[in-house]
């Protein structure tokens, strides 16, 4: 799919017409990153569920749509609301359901959305459950299983997974399947120990899945993925969808992880110079931490890109600079390699630049709206979703 096809482009504005700091979506490489995303899941075998909560946002997820994903996954019910108002129906709330929601997860389902819920305990299964009976609701309930002990979820051999699952069916709420995410996949770089984290999460979530089936309780769906995993599992064998999300943007910390490289990160923040500290070697951007995000993400990997890679208007990345030290709406680039020239010199007050982000989910959700670049120059206005 083109990306030219995504919506009518305004040849009106361009990047330099663009004020600052600005998100820019380069879409060419955008449609390259969901491109190679699905063609990989084609070749696996499984359904191709994006999670949207990276964008949030109607024109990049009709894209991965277009592309062959099938139903989207979401990190909060207001997003569910807005991309079920645009028309996109068969949604994963991939958060552990808080009882305090369920009324806005019921009114979802009611108004004709897919809507599938997720929990990993007797307490919330229990709540479902009588909110469920009390409100003749069935909800489509999937369990989230722990594969890497990295935040939420039951253990693939716990009892407890068994007691969720009874809890669930015998209540008469749909038992759909199981979910896993293996997060921990953020904090490897190589390609032996890449594979290993997405078998044992391929494994795990499909052990679950047996165990409730012999356990006589229905489990349709086996549900996993991130971003490292879905592009290093070798074989998906039991497993029915793969959902990632950072994907389609990429960002410092995938580049550090080994599964992109730099010309492969669709997002950026334009910013302008505004002025120097010639004695710090620092030349000053209107893109602080309101811009950027105060995720340091790389800080902890093998290179530390500090706010971000500095790259000229472009796109190009400049070698020895990066976004040092963010404040609020003042950015500080910096060397980090030797030059023949000043930084006045090198970054004239005036000078516009690009920035990659360590974390593009952070990055997007400090910007209203995306500023989608196409091939040849014109810019269209694609609004981002907020709230919970």
């Amino acid at each position: 799919m083109d990306a030219n096809l995504l919506c009518i482009w305004d040849t009106a504005v361009n990047l330099p017409s663009l004020n600052t700091p600005a998100a820019i979506v380069d879409c060419n490489v955008m449609m390259r990153n969901i491109q190679r995303m699905q063609t990989r899941m084609n070749t696996l075998g499984v359904t191709f569920r994006p999670h949207v909560k990276t964008t949030k946002c109607e024109p990049v997820v009709r894209a991965q749509l277009a592309a062959g994903a099938q139903g989207i996954t979401v990190s909060t019910l207001k997003e569910a609301e807005q991309f079920f108002a645009a028309g996109i129906d068969d949604i994963v709330y991939a958060v552990a359901m808080a009882p305090g929601k369920l009324e806005q997860a019921m009114q979802l389902r009611q108004r004709g959305c897919n809507l599938k819920i997720i929990t990993d305990s007797v307490h919330s299964a229990e709540a479902i459950v009588a909110f469920g009976l009390a409100h003749n609701e069935t909800f489509e309930v999937w369990i989230e299983i722990d594969v890497d002990g990295h935040r939420s979820g039951v253990a693939p051999d716990d009892d407890l997974l068994l007691l969720v699952g009874r809890t669930l069916h015998d209540g008469k709420m749909k038992l759909g399947g199981v979910l896993a995410h293996a997060g921990s996949s953020y904090d490897y770089n190589t390609t032996a120990d890449l594979e290993r984290i997405a078998e044992q999460e391929r494994a795990g979530c499909v052990r679950a899945a047996q165990r409730l089936r012999a356990a006589g309780l229905p489990c349709d769906t086996v549900s996993i993925g991130s971003t490292p995993t879905a592009l290093a599992a070798q074989h998906l064998e039991g497993v029915t969808e793969v959902r990632a999300g950072v994907y389609v943007f990429f960002d410092l910390v995938m580049h550090n992880v080994g599964v992109c490289a730099v010309d492969e990160i669709a997002l950026s923040v334009l910013t302008t110079v505004i002025g120097h500290q010639e004695s710090k070697g620092w030349a000053i951007v209107d893109a602080g931490w309101m811009a950027m995000s105060r995720d340091r993400g790389t800080q902890r990997q093998q290179q530390d890109f500090g706010y971000g890679l500095v790259c000229t208007e472009d796109g190009v990345p400049i070698e020895g600079f990066v976004m040092s030290a963010a404040n609020q709406e003042h950015g500080i680039v910096s060397q980090t390699g030797s030059t023949d020239t000043t930084i006045a010199e090198r970054f004239p007050v005036g000078t516009r630049l690009r920035i990659l982000p360590n974390h593009a989910c952070a990055t997007g959700a400090q910007h209203p709206e995306y500023h989608a670049l196409s091939n040849d120059g014109a810019v269209e206005t694609w609004p981002r979703f907020y709230g919970w």
